[in-house]
């Protein structure tokens, strides 16, 4: 499945314990609604069965959508469950061996947090990064020293694929991580574990197309 650079605008990374009061699979299905463009199981704490599982039940809740699904590091769980890729970190697989393993056809994204990482990344490999941290985030503990707009910009010069800015990023950051070169923003506190995961996605939404015009 090819990576369209719209794809990346909105893209949710879910955390089971931010969702856990709404429920992951009717979070997603909320953001879904109210405009999410990509989605990311992640959940470091899951077996690969449980990972499958989950992976299924969110497939079925985004049938006919077009819109991306990967999972977190878990390759057997992302082949398995046949979704459309994999995001893996600096400290998770070799990105050659992860492109061996789930072929020229499913997507894969790589974290990117240094200049040297990004100017060295293949784009015959890796189909987008996530850039940052932006911002510290309580939703990844062990994230890189945050890097603010003007590091995210600078990251966002070196890569040859396209990016989306991660870490602590709320709807007032929109135009700030565009400016800065991103196609979007990832997301988790801003949608999960918020009262109306719809409306905060709708709201996301609506700041990015105003940012989109302001540039």
């Amino acid at each position: 499945m090819a990576i369209s650079r719209q794809s990346l605008s909105l893209y949710l990374v879910t955390d089971p314990f931010l969702c856990a009061q709404t429920g992951l699979v009717e979070t997603v299905t909320a953001a879904l609604k109210g405009g999410v463009s990509f989605v990311q199981i992640r959940d470091k704490q899951a077996t690969t069965q449980q990972l499958i599982s989950l992976a299924l039940q969110v497939k079925q809740v985004m049938a006919g959508s077009q819109i991306p699904l990967v999972i977190n590091d878990n390759v057997e769980a992302a082949i398995a469950s046949e979704v459309d890729g994999v995001h893996i970190g600096q400290e998770d697989m070799d990105a050659a061996e992860v492109r061996q393993l789930i072929g020229p056809d499913r997507i894969l994204g790589l974290s990117v947090e240094t200049e040297a990482t990004a100017l060295n990344l293949d784009p015959a490999i890796i189909d987008y990064a996530g850039a940052g941290p932006v911002f510290a985030t309580q939703t990844k503990r062990d994230h890189k020293i945050p890097i603010g707009f003007t590091g995210l910009k600078r990251l966002c010069s070196c890569l040859t694929v396209p990016a989306v800015a991660i870490g602590g990023l709320k709807e007032e950051h929109c135009t700030a991580a565009l400016a800065a070169g991103a196609e979007g923003v990832a997301v988790v506190s801003a949608i999960c574990g918020q009262p109306d995961p719809e409306q905060s996605a709708s709201n996301l939404l609506a700041s990015l197309k105003r940012a989109e015009g302001e540039l």
